[in-house]
């Protein structure tokens, strides 16, 4: 199969809603701005505030936001790296991982990347109906999260099926009001909690050791999925950015979210105890319509995260493994969302739960990325001939056993140092990844450029 055999909607002058697919992209339709902003409206995740929860107790307020800006500068790096293969020749995830891992043997990096990519989906839909819920309650006396968690649900899958234009523009009108709701919720918290906060997040010792760089690592595993699968919205992106501004674009994108949304979690939880979000922000905001105002941003921010983050890769994966076309696969992503039991996940014990959740997923995530980085890097040398990336019968036929291997074995080891299980991953799998490449036989074919 050549390139152009699945080209469709990829060339000429734009791209129509819901046209996608998984041939080299030709029409770029996101500038520097407007790429950045849709990061930006794309990273206001609840989990994160989850993963600020979970760290009560164990850092201080300045150890915490350390652990956050850290975190947000390597996933920049991350990005820029692993997405440059996208960028350049305009490829989704799904046909990057083929030289890596085969024809047939990309079902395991993608699968292993859809899977999270549906529980966060489930889980933020479930958060973003309890804050309509609580509107409507508030509102109207009505009263029913089930009936607001479906509709919510369909509401998102149709504004997924539309594709990256659609999200190109719900990202990018939705940044301001997001930017201007995580300032105001800041600092009314700061502004409720401040004695509490003062007594039992700054005036602790917490630490700088090992549990610091496991906050790191929780930070930048909430983004471990996206690291993987940049490609598909690199390849989005105009040509002609570099790699240090793209980094750039990439942190600061991340950065106010993950800080914002981190920091309150942690400071609420820290003052109250309370780990539901919608009880937290509710409990933050005395005044009735600003209430309904945070209420509503919360929901917002639920339906930009999910439809970059969780819609996207799985999306593409069906397409892929099923020959589906994009808006079938986003419908069944969407239906999935379903089966997560995402109630279970809000729970105010669950924030211990989506830590290990976190460190789980990122012990398998990691090594797959540092398999793409030395594939793309060291094997190919930053060269790729796109007709045997799209030739089911040429040198990447079935599965490079290779890239499995080393995967596995980069997360027996993240396994085993848990709670940096994404750094720990890194060098077994890449160094695997590298010796069976050069001298397991089985491999040889794969090795062509």
């Amino acid at each position: 199969m050549q390139p152009g055999s699945e080209h469709t909607a990829t060339t000429g002058h734009g791209k129509g809603l819901g046209e996608e697919s998984l041939a080299p992209q030709q029409t770029r339709i996101m500038g520097k701005w407007s790429y950045l902003l849709a990061w930006f409206g794309g990273c206001v995740s609840i989990g994160t505030f989850a993963m600020g929860s979970s760290i009560v107790g164990t850092l201080n307020l300045l150890q915490a936001t350390v652990a956050i800006a850290v975190g947000c500068f390597v996933i920049g790096i991350a990005l820029a790296i692993n997405g440059a293969a996208g960028y350049k020749y305009g490829i989704p995830f799904v046909v990057q991982a083929r030289s890596a891992f085969g024809f047939a043997g990309t079902k395991f990096p993608g699968l292993v990347r859809a899977v999270p990519a549906i529980v966060w989906y489930g889980f933020q839909s479930w958060v973003g109906a309890g804050a309509l819920n609580a509107v409507s309650a508030s509102l109207f006396g009505f009263d029913n999260l089930v009936f607001w968690f479906i509709v919510f649900q369909f509401l998102q899958i149709g504004l997924s099926v539309l594709g990256f234009q659609g999200i190109k523009w719900l990202e990018n009108i939705g940044s301001g009001f997001i930017l201007v709701s995580l300032t105001y919720m800041f600092f009314s918290v700061i502004d409720k909690y401040g004695d509490v906060i003062t007594e039992r997040l700054v005036n602790i010792e917490g630490t700088w050791g090992m549990p610091f760089w496991g906050a790191t690592m929780l930070f930048l595993g909430i983004y471990s999925t996206m690291m993987l699968n940049v490609s598909d919205y690199a390849r989005e992106l105009e040509k002609g950015v570099r790699r240090a501004p793209l980094t750039t674009i990439y942190a600061m994108s991340i950065l106010p979210c993950t800080l914002f949304m981190g920091l309150i979690g942690l400071m609420v939880s820290g003052a109250t105890g309370v780990a539901d979000p919608i009880q937290v922000f509710s409990s933050a905001v005395d005044n009735k319509p600003l209430l309904i105002a945070t209420l509503l941003f919360i929901t917002f921010a639920q339906v930009t995260t999910n439809v970059l983050n969780n819609v996207v890769p799985p999306t593409y994966v069906l397409m892929d493994v099923f020959k589906l076309s994009f808006r079938s696969s986003a419908i069944i992503v969407g239906l999935l969302a379903f089966c997560t039991f995402p109630w279970e996940l809000v729970k105010d014990e669950s924030a211990a739960g989506l830590q290990f959740f976190v460190q789980t997923y990122s012990a398998f995530l990691g090594p797959i990325f540092a398999v793409l980085v030395v594939d793309y890097y060291i094997i190919r040398r930053r060269t790729l001939d796109l007709g045997k990336l799209y030739d089911e019968n040429g040198p990447y036929r079935g599965v490079n056993y290779a890239g499995i291997v080393a995967s596995l074995i980069g997360a027996g080891v993240a396994l085993s140092f848990s709670s940096v299980s994404w750094y720990a991953s890194l060098l077994p799998a890449g160094l695997s990844y590298w010796l069976l490449m050069k001298n397991w036989s089985a491999c040889k074919r794969f090795c062509e450029n």
